[in-house]
């Protein structure tokens, strides 16, 4: 086994694979961007390196920083994790020519994997059965020929980043220009290839273990058909939809893919697979790399996938053959990510101001977040990953929304949410999944209200922001804010809320004679009827329609609530809570969905635009956001040119609209 090992990557993923090694004995040498100069991955190894600044390609993504970062450590070996380099040929090739073990597949067999034509071809000469399709340079003639629908996919990449539905080929040179950038964005490389689109399919994919020795087994299927955009958010071992022979025929096939590139190390297989057929699979690709899902099939086998990569890399043989892997039980995992479900999933960001991750009792979380942590649009949106573990999938999936529902991550919009209410679908329980159940029902999952009971608690904040300080000494009763009259009722006091993108709501405060607090959200006409909190010791409870909600203190004063949709109150002033930006810049004004970059601009001041016309692109953590024309006009103003940063809501420019002649 190696004495140092260097964690090429960040987040939640080297924090993970840190685990491992402290497990092993093995040193850890963290790397790290000036943006996570005080990360938890670099908190928790055991010696770490700067990189550069906050830009991956200055950081992340330079093959000779991160060559210099292992010298300087003494590193023996390098583990990728996943993204970046992690399937970068060429990088795997320079970790050997500077003498390093690189822990993943040789050169050879991510070149080879990495090219979707080339694998495609390689595996369907093995006799795996593949997706029909093209590829550059006759990208438009071969979608022509398939007819719609067809997917455009990144050659040189996966994880949904640059792929592209397209239903309707009068826009297919769009389709292509945008998947071309976010090809190159993410991989470097922007060659495309497209495939048939199967309808309602499902993605089942199949991990596989090799050996330099000539071992190669499979470890089960993993169901990860629940995507948004083309990228999976909830993904289970094993897949309801397999029987044992087709499950057999599966890994065998992945077995034989595995084998026809040499590979060795951990790699995933993946196939779609149509629903109403599940015996009739099509190979996808091979990800030549650990994938963020490998949590689920480590619950289900008790194999340590890290450690056995390590294992591997150092010339082991894998201790078990096929016979010798058992499934057992279920596990499902959701990734929690920075993004506001309110607002179309954009990438949000914000400083972690506090945190609960839940452990234990068939409950895993996998993160890269600490309470301070400061979430950017540098990188992937993907904050943590929470995991549960059952005898079955109904003790599963109970689990996994209950640990959703104590997964705090106050200070950054997550989607965690959401993530519950999906796992409550009724499709999902039943397990009629496909790959695009998610944007269908997306509208009904999404919860746009905000819940009385926030209302209420935020309240009782500044309530509590008007008593007077404790103290040990005489306190004056005429600056108590109890409410109480000499011989009357006790005062209710009004506090205007609003969150912005709702009506302003007036919510009323008084204390009771027994030392409660009640509490009436909206007018006295519309007060919810059953409505009150009573507060004591530290803590208090909101009641409505018979449904309790606590809250509790937490050291520094601030409260912080809870309920089965996840929602969080921090001590913030909500009467002065400012509209966005949008709602100040007008209507003839176009602003940034979100922080990121500017990465084209297709007009210019005094340019005719007609309504919908695509005038700019957005990107923040490798996802792309077109900015159209609110209506037909003129480009009155333009303020971004392309490169330049943009904060959430900032005025791009401003579309005069066409006088109407009538």
């Amino acid at each position: 086994m190696f004495d140092t090992v260097l964690v090429a990557n960040r987040g939640e993923i080297a924090v993970r694979v840190i685990r491992t090694l402290r497990a092993l004995g093995v040193r850890s040498v963290a790397v790290f961007s000036d943006a996570d100069a005080d990360a938890r991955h670099v908190r928790e190894a055991d010696t770490a390196v700067r990189l550069g600044p906050a830009p991956a390609a200055e950081s992340y993504l330079s093959v000779e920083r991160l060559l210099e970062a292992a010298a300087r450590s003494g590193a023996q070996a390098v583990h990728p994790g996943y993204g970046f380099l992690a399937e970068n040929a060429a990088f795997a090739r320079a970790c050997a020519d500077a003498g390093l073990v690189f822990i993943g597949p040789p050169a050879d067999a991510i070149s080879l994997m990495g090219d979707k034509i080339r694998a495609k071809e390689t595996v369907a000469a093995a006799g795996v059965p593949v997706v029909p399709g093209g590829r550059d340079p006759e990208l438009a003639s071969a979608a022509l020929e398939l007819g719609a629908p067809v997917l455009l996919k990144p050659s040189a990449g996966g994880g949904g980043k640059g792929m592209r539905l397209v239903r309707d080929l009068s826009v297919l040179d769009d389709e292509i220009a945008a998947a071309r950038r976010e090809a190159r964005a993410s991989f470097g490389d922007d060659t495309l290839l497209v495939e048939r689109w199967i309808d309602r399919p499902r993605h089942i994919e199949i991990q596989v273990l090799a050996d330099g020795h000539g071992n190669v087994v499979h470890l089960g299927e993993r169901e990860c058909s629940l995507q948004r955009r083309h990228q999976k958010i909830i993904e289970e071992a094993p897949s309801v939809l397999l029987d044992e022979a087709t499950r057999a025929a599966m890994g065998e096939a992945a077995v034989q893919a595995a084998r026809s590139c040499g590979y060795r190390g951990a790699g995933t297989v993946e196939f779609i697979v149509p629903g109403g057929d599940p015996a009739s699979y099509y190979f996808m690709e091979m990800n030549t790399r650990l994938q963020v899902e490998h949590p689920v099939t480590e619950l289900i086998t008790g194999l340590d996938l890290v450690e056995w990569q390590l294992r591997v890399a150092a010339g082991e043989r894998l201790a078990f053959g096929q016979e010798d892997v058992r499934l057992t039980g279920h596990a499902i995992e959701a990734r929690v990510c920075a993004e506001d479900p309110a607002r179309g999933f954009l990438p949000s960001g914000g400083t972690v101001l506090r945190l609960h991750e839940p452990q234990g009792d068939g409950v895993r979380t996998d993160s890269g977040l600490l309470e301070g942590s400061e979430v950017g649009s540098l990188y992937d949106p993907m904050l943590s990953k929470v995991i549960a573990y059952g005898p079955d999938r109904a003790t599963a999936l109970r689990k996994l929304r209950a640990a959703l529902a104590d997964t705090v991550t106050l200070g950054v919009q997550t989607n965690a949410g959401f993530l519950r209410r999906l796992l409550a679908h009724p499709d999902v329980v039943a397990g009629r999944l496909d790959t695009g159940l998610v944007e269908r029902e997306v509208d009904g999952l999404v919860g746009d209200e905000v819940p009385a009971e926030v209302y209420a608690a935020a309240a009782l904040l500044r309530q509590a922001a008007l008593a007077p300080a404790a103290d040990t000494g005489w306190a004056d009763p005429f600056a108590a804010a109890d409410g109480w009259r000499l011989g009357g009722e006790r005062a209710w006091t009004a506090h205007p809320l609003h969150v912005p993108g709702h009506e302003p709501v007036t919510v009323r405060v008084r204390s009771t004679p027994d030392g409660g607090t009640e509490v009436l959200v909206g007018s006295a006409e519309a007060a919810l009827r059953g409505t009150a909190a009573v507060a004591s010791a530290g803590r208090f409870t909101c009641l409505l329609d018979g449904v309790a909600h606590t809250f509790a203190a937490l050291p520094d004063g601030t409260w912080l609530g809870r309920d089965g949709d996840v929602w969080h109150v921090r001590d913030h002033d909500p009467v002065a809570a400012s509209l966005s930006g949008a709602a100040h810049a007008g209507a003839d004004s176009l602003t940034a969905p979100m922080p990121g970059t500017v990465t084209v601009v297709k007009v210019a001041v005094g340019d005719e635009v007609t309504a919908g016309q695509s005038l700019l692109v957005v990107e923040a953590m490798k996802m792309e956001h077109v900015v159209s024309a609110p209506h037909a006009g003129t480009v009155a103003e333009l303020d971004v040119k392309p490169g330049a940063t943009v904060a959430m809501d900032q005025v791009l420019a401003v579309i005069t609209p066409v006088e109407d002649e009538t």
